[in-house]
């Protein structure tokens, strides 16, 4: 199973701390494809951390660079692309996604979301006096946006990456079959 070499694109959407630039490394190397964060994008391109362009650019700014690589990356073939997760907030993004691969929707309860990222200072949507309540008011317009494009959507709550990259595989290739 593990290895499988799998046709097309693979985009990963979630809010932040679902796991997509850690389930996208582990699916690039087993699927043979090119793995791709669009943050990590950013941030090498520009030669300055997300924090630094909310500071200089405001959300706005940043939106139009992560379309831009959106865009960009998505025209490739066989990667695996980990998304941020405010992109699917912008229709262009979602369009893009929807046309050039297959998507996946990795899924964690707020309460997760919030254990994985309330220490992360690299994450400036979060940096509030209640973050726990800035992912409840993210998760509540996102996640339907997250539903809409998605071709498949995995839980990883409470789950180790091994666990995840085996019932994601197995479901690519129930996809792959149909």
């Amino acid at each position: 199973m593990l290895g499988m070499k799998l046709p097309g694109n693979f985009f990963l959407v979630g809010m932040m701390g679902a796991g997509k630039t850690t389930v996208g490394r582990a699916l690039a190397k087993v699927s043979g494809k090119v793995f791709y964060d669009t943050d990590h994008e950013i941030e090498s391109r520009t030669g300055a951390k997300i924090p630094i362009i909310f500071e200089v650019e405001g959300e706005a700014g940043f939106r139009r660079r992560e379309v831009a690589m959106i865009k960009e990356l998505g025209a490739q073939k066989n990667i695996v692309l980990a998304t941020g997760g405010g992109a699917v907030l912008n229709p262009a993004n979602r369009a893009v996604l929807r046309r050039e691969g297959f998507v996946i929707y990795l899924r964690a309860s707020v309460d997760e979301l919030y254990l994985r990222t309330c220490h992360d200072k690299n994450r400036p949507l979060l940096q509030t006096e209640n973050p726990k309540q800035r992912l409840h008011e993210f998760y509540a317009i996102r996640d339907p946006l997250y539903c809409e494009v998605a071709d498949l959507v995995i839980d990883t709550s409470r789950q180790t990456v091994h666990s995840l990259l085996q019932l994601l595989m197995k479901e690519l290739e129930l996809h792959a079959d149909r």
